[in-house]
Formats: C-alpha cells, sequence, structure tokens
C-alpha cells in the first residue's frame, strides 16, 4: 500500500533539518505510516494527508518568502478544508491576523487574535529555555502527556488570540502567555518539541498518530 505523505512547508526560513529528522525518526518507529517530504511546492502541500510549517525568524520576512513562494493560498485552503496541521514556534504565529513585530504585515487570518510582545520587565527577553506548560482547553498533541511537562522555547512574541477558547496551553513568564492554540485540525505550539526531549517527541508522535 502507498505511503501517505506529510509535508514539511519550505519557505526559505524555519528549523527545517531538525523537524524533519525527528518526524522521520518517529515515523520509522510508528511502522512508517508517511513518505516525509520537505518542500515548497503547493502542489505536493495541497495533496498532503498532513502538513507542517515550522518556522524561525521575523514574522514580516516569513510571510513575505510565503508570499513569493506562492504557498499563503495553498496554506489556506489545506487548513480550510480539514487537513491535519501543525505549527511550529514561528509557524503558530503566522497563523494569527498580524504581529507587533512587524506591524501592518497580514498574517495567514487562518486564527483571529494578534501576536504581541512578551511584557515581562524583570525576565530576559526573548524568553529562552526550559519551561512547564499548563493545559487549558484538550488537544490531541497532548493525548497521553503528564501533567505539566517541560518544553523548550524561544521567543519574544506570543499569540493573543480573540477567543480564549484556542489556547490549549499556556506557560508562566512574567505572566501567562501562549504556548500552544487549537481549532479542530489546525493545531500549532510556540515552543520546539523537536528540541524538547520526551515530552516535545511524544507531541510530534500524537500528531502522526493521532491529530
Amino acid at each position: 500500500m502507498a505511503l501517505k505523505t506529510l509535508t514539511i512547508i519550505d519557505y526559505g526560513m524555519g528549523n527545517l533539518h531538525s523537524v524533519s529528522k525527528a518526524l522521520a525518526k518517529l515515523n520509522a518507529e510508528n511502522a512508517s505510516q508517511y513518505n516525509i517530504v520537505v518542500t515548497s511546492d503547493p502542489a505536493v502541500i495541497s495533496s498532503a494527508a498532513k502538513v507542517v510549517l515550522p518556522g524561525v525568524g521575523a514574522f514580516g520576512d516569513c510571510m513575505a518568502n510565503l508570499n513569493s513562494y506562492g504557498l499563503v493560498d495553498t496554506i489556506k485552503e489545506v487548513a480550510g478544508r480539514g487537513t491535519p496541521f501543525l505549527g511550529i514556534c514561528l509557524g503558530l504565529q503566522l497563523l494569527f491576523d498580524g504581529s507587533e513585530e512587524d506591524p501592518g504585515v497580514p498574517g495567514l487570518g487562518i486564527l483571529s487574535g494578534m501576536v504581541r510582545k512578551i511584557i515581562a520587565p524583570a525576565l530576559k527577553i526573548p524568553h529562552m529555555g526550559w519551561n512547564s506548560l499548563v493545559f487549558k482547553t484538550p488537544s490531541p498533541l497532548f493525548t497521553g502527556l503528564p501533567a505539566n511537562p517541560y518544553v523548550y522555547f524561544v521567543h519574544s512574541y506570543h499569540a493573543v488570540p480573540e477567543k480564549q477558547e484556542v489556547v490549549t496551553a499556556v506557560t508562566e513568564y512574567g505572566g501567562a502567555i501562549t504556548a500552544a492554540v487549537g481549532c479542530g485540525n489546525v493545531q500549532a505550539v510556540q515552543f520546539h518539541p523537536e528540541k524538547s526531549s520526551a515530552a516535545g517527541l511524544a507531541i510530534l508522535t500524537n500528531f502522526l498518530k493521532c491529530v
């Protein structure tokens, strides 16, 4: 039987190697359910069984690259039709309407809300290091995880959704900040699961098996 395709979107920015390596390892451990492909081809992304949007860097630069690669409409299409979709780090932020990092640059608008600068006067920005998650609403990504798992963050901004029910997890850093969001087939995490030891690998496994 032919393998289903899981695409990792390549738009010239992102932690593609570490994400693809982690997913490939977990995929092999789970009987190779997917053919994992790193691609910028809209047709391949559109026809995929599952899609991952990683991201590092500045919000405006990433949106410019997505536009130049002709991927904005493709991403909206696959998310809108119910394809299981995972955003990672900046890939979470890009799902929203815009960001204070680059005012006036529209995001993907798949989820309503804005990305705001972390306000934590007594703490270093960017927020970098290990912090525990507090689960807020159910997410298939967190199936089987223990309470308050530690995961690895590197960011200066966080999403502030219009509807708080899409927030699936928060972490404390000068106050509660968004750590994960989800709405049906679209799930996203602000932290780096591929760098988050056993908890992160469990989250990626859940995306492969449960989402």
